[in-house]
């Protein structure tokens, strides 16, 4: 009995406990305001091509904005198919000539693989995004 007593007399005494809560009020930037600050471009095709870049073409596994990694950089590439007035758009449907760097298209070959069944609406996005790393 005077266990159940004990027992009863512990459990009132938690459920009792009176937590103090703490209210957090976070304000956060729209994505657009965020975006804009970060110097990021708003257009769709700008953005669905960042998403395709960093998302299933996983081409940031080889290729960063200002760095030659594995491959050159976004900028690298843009700045030279703009210059040569190149069709990237073909040359990630395997269809053009390399012109960047063509002792490496070897390597990115393979990926076409991947870009070959992109649609051209995803093609032209993932050149946007590619060309809108130099026009910052």
């Amino acid at each position: 009995m005077k266990k159940l007593l004990l027992l009863l007399l512990t459990v009132s005494l938690f459920s009792c406990k009176q937590e103090e809560k703490k209210e957090t009020i976070v304000t956060t930037k729209s994505s657009d305001e965020g975006a804009e600050a970060a110097g990021i471009s708003q257009d769709p095709s700008v953005a669905l091509g960042r998403d395709i870049f960093n998302g299933k073409g996983n081409c940031f596994s080889c290729h960063k904005p200002e760095k030659k990694v594995i491959g050159p950089s976004i900028a690298q590439i843009a700045q030279i198919y703009k210059e040569k007035n190149g069709d990237m758009v073909q040359f990630l449907k395997g269809k053009g000539e390399p012109l960047v760097d063509p002792s490496q298209y070897e390597v990115m070959k393979t990926n076409f693989l991947i870009t070959k069944n992109f649609s051209d609406k995803e093609l032209k996005a993932l050149e946007d995004y590619m060309y809108s790393i130099i026009e910052k």
